[in-house]
């Protein structure tokens, strides 16, 4: 719609010519964003356009439907250009069944709602057009109509009323959280997945963090792991949806099924492109960008699918959001999460840190946010997998003094984790000064590193905020 406004406006200004201004719909007499196609129209013909109507997707039935409660305009008139019915789809190919004679006997209702201007869109054919000609020849335009009001109605019983459990930007915003991403099983024994998750538990943390396949590689799905980790654990699963995999159909319907599991903690990403991971040769989906899936979200906590349509309650969601600091210009990374909070974004869990100073350029670039950041954290394991994390995996960048020191443990398995939970404990007392969010990512289901590192951003913690308590004593 604001599109077509837009363009409305400019070609209005420079044009005395008649202009035509259609609009398509998902759902019947609804935009996208709930607006009555009554409405939509009142604004088009406002700026200027002198026929206003539909214009494909929708086939005669739910055209005329939605024409049904659309009162004729004040000086513009009325169009349609229907699709001939639903496409089919055989052997590869879109086509379409619908016949002439289907239209033929739909002229008459498409006249009876007013309709001035009529046509055809996909599927139809010379034949289709010569349908609707025959049957309306000689006939007056309809002055005159009754319009059927039908107005979405989302249930006031709101699911968000009754979470159980804060949700993570308010725990955040009011006391130091440690949230630990714990990877789904690649494989079916997922014994000792649930081992690291109730020792997490243990440890005290506020989120087990599941990511949706990450970088691109199969494991069991995040969520029905994470409706095993609430239900057998205890523990608050936060969900990773990605945009690769699913179309817009399958997001929604996933999302349904998240809300129905008692999933309400998210966090919305593009994801990896399919040919980085386990089977290059799948497709990847990306019918959304991440921005795109914020608001899909977003409108779903207010009753509302992404085509418009009701869904008789509201969602109860929270929505995390991926900020990469790991680039040259953060300022314009400082951009995108802004764009993402006016899409809907809650809170921010970043990328790996591995750098003091970068963390206190992040504290700088963002405090103008009241959106809280989770500081991602992740301990190295080994020389090898630094240089790979470095080289090769997108959005990490670790610092050339890790790199060396990490270097000199080259052969020394034991003592290479060692070294990796010690860089990770100063970054985490580093971090723990500017940020309130601690998010600690498990290297290779090594969930002890993530339990020990847990405890150690809960006792900082505890000893942050006793120095505080001291010195407003003094004071």
């Amino acid at each position: 719609m604001e599109e077509l406004e837009t363009v409305l406006k400019i070609a209005r200004k420079e044009t005395d010519l008649p202009i035509i201004a259609q609009v398509s719909l998902q759902e019947i007499g609804i935009m996208q964003d709930q607006t009555p196609i009554s409405d939509a129209f009142e604004r088009l013909e406002g700026l200027g356009a002198d026929i206003v109507g539909l214009n494909c997707r929708l086939g005669p039935h739910h055209m005329i439907a939605s024409l049904e409660q659309v009162e004729l305009p004040k000086k513009a008139f009325l169009s349609a250009y229907p699709n001939a019915g639903l496409p089919a789809y055989t052997d590869g190919k879109f086509h379409y069944e619908g016949n002439p004679d289907y239209f033929r006997k739909a002229a008459h209702s498409f006249r009876n709602q007013g309709v001035r201007l009529i046509g055809g869109c996909c599927g139809t054919t010379p034949e289709h057009i010569q349908a609707f000609a025959n049957e309306l020849k000689g006939l007056e335009p309809v002055t005159d109509k009754q319009t059927i009001t039908k107005k979405a109605r989302v249930d006031a019983r709101s699911f968000d009323i009754k979470r159980t459990i804060q949700p993570l930007q308010e725990v955040v915003k009011e006391r130091p959280s440690v949230i630990v991403e714990l990877d789904s099983p690649r494989k079916l024994d997922t014994t000792r997945f649930f081992e690291g998750a109730n020792a997490l538990k243990e440890a005290g943390i506020d989120a087990l963090t599941l990511a949706d396949n990450s970088l691109a590689s199969l494991r069991i799905s995040n969520a029905a792991i994470g409706h095993l980790v609430k239900e057998q654990v205890g523990l608050r699963p936060l969900v990773h949806l990605t945009c690769r995999d699913r179309n817009i159909i399958g997001l929604q319907s996933h999302l349904m099924g998240l809300h129905t599991l008692g999933l309400h903690d998210l966090l919305a990403v593009t994801g990896d492109p399919a040919r980085v991971g386990d089977f290059p040769g799948a497709s990847s989906v990306f019918d959304l960008s991440s921005f795109e899936l914020i608001e899909m979200i977003k409108q779903f906590n207010e009753g509302l699918s992404y085509s418009g349509k009701e869904l008789g309650q509201k969602g109860a969601f929270s929505i995390g959001a991926a900020f990469n600091p790991n680039v040259r210009s953060l300022e314009k990374a400082v951009l995108r999460m802004e764009k993402k909070i006016d899409c809907g974004a809650d809170y921010f869990i970043t990328q790996p840190v591995y750098s003091e100073k970068l963390l206190l350029d992040v504290h700088e670039a963002t405090r103008h946010l009241k959106t809280p950041v989770y500081i991602g954290l992740m301990p190295l394991t080994s020389s090898r997998n630094a240089e790979f994390l470095h080289n090769e995996v997108p959005g990490i960048k670790i610092s050339q003094d890790i790199l060396d020191t990490m270097a000199k443990f080259n052969n020394e398995p034991i003592q290479s984790k060692k070294e990796g939970i010690a860089i990770t404990k100063d970054l985490i007392e580093a971090a723990a000064e500017l940020f309130n969010g601690i998010y600690l990512i498990t290297p290779f289901m090594h969930y002890e590193m993530s339990v020990e590192l847990a405890n150690h951003a809960n006792e900082y913690s505890s000893l942050l905020s006793r120095r505080k308590q001291n010195v407003n004593y003094v004071n």
